[in-house]
C-alpha cells in the first residue's frame, strides 16, 4: 500500500505500523521494537506529508539507536514513505514494563531470561536471592557471574544446574 497523501491520514498510520512491527532489535533480533517497547507513538503531519517515528531507547547510551533509525527509516521507504522524521525521546524513561508479553516469550525462547519484578531483580543482582530462572531448563539454582552481560542492559548468569551461562534482561 503506498503512503499516498490521498489516503486518510489513519490508513497511513496503520500502514506505517505494520512495516515497523517488523523491524528488529539490532541487540536481540528475535525482538521487534514494538514488542519491546521502544516504539512509543507515530504522528502524521499533514502540513508536510511527513511521517513522525517516536522512539525511547532502553538506556540512554544504547548504541543499537543508530542502527534502529536506519532499520525504521529503510522499512518504511519500502513501504512508500518519503519523509520521515525519527524523534529520540528520553523521558519518560524507557522501562522493562513496556516489553509487551510476546516479548517477554521471545527473550526466553531465544535464551535470555526476561526481567523480573524490580523487587527480585534488585535482590538478585545484589546476589541476595536466587530468583532468577534459568531459560533453558527453567531452574532457579543460579547465580550472578556479572553485572553486565552481552550488553549493558543484561546481566551475565550461570545456572548452577544445567551449568549454562545466560543473559538477564535487567530490570529498568
Amino acid at each position: 500500500m503506498p503512503a499516498s497523501s490521498t489516503l486518510p491520514a489513519q490508513t497511513r498510520l496503520d500502514h506505517a505500523r505494520q512495516l515497523l512491527e517488523t523491524v528488529c532489535d539490532p541487540e536481540i533480533p528475535a525482538l521487534t521494537i514494538a514488542e519491546l517497547g521502544i516504539l512509543r507513538d507515530l504522528h502524521w503531519h499533514e502540513t508536510d506529508d511527513t511521517l513522525e517515528v517516536v522512539i525511547t531507547p532502553t538506556y540512554s547510551g544504547c548504541p543499537a539507536m543508530n542502527a534502529i533509525e536506519v532499520n525504521i527509516r529503510a522499512a518504511l521507504q519500502e513501504g512508500d514513505f518519503e519523509r520521515v522524521k525519527v524523534t529520540t525521546v528520553l523521558s519518560p524513561a524507557w522501562t522493562t514494563e513496556w516489553l509487551t508479553e510476546s516479548g517477554r516469550q521471545k527473550l526466553l525462547d531465544f535464551g535470555i531470561a526476561p526481567p523480573a519484578s524490580a523487587s527480585l531483580d534488585k535482590k538478585a543482582l545484589l546476589g541476595e536471592s536466587k530468583a532468577i530462572a534459568c531459560p533453558l531448563c527453567r531452574s532457579t539454582n543460579t547465580k550472578m557471574i556479572s553485572q553486565f552481560g552481552s550488553t549493558a542492559c543484561k546481566a551475565l548468569f550461570r545456572c548452577m544446574d544445567c551449568l549454562e551461562p545466560f543473559d538477564y534482561f535487567k530490570c529498568h
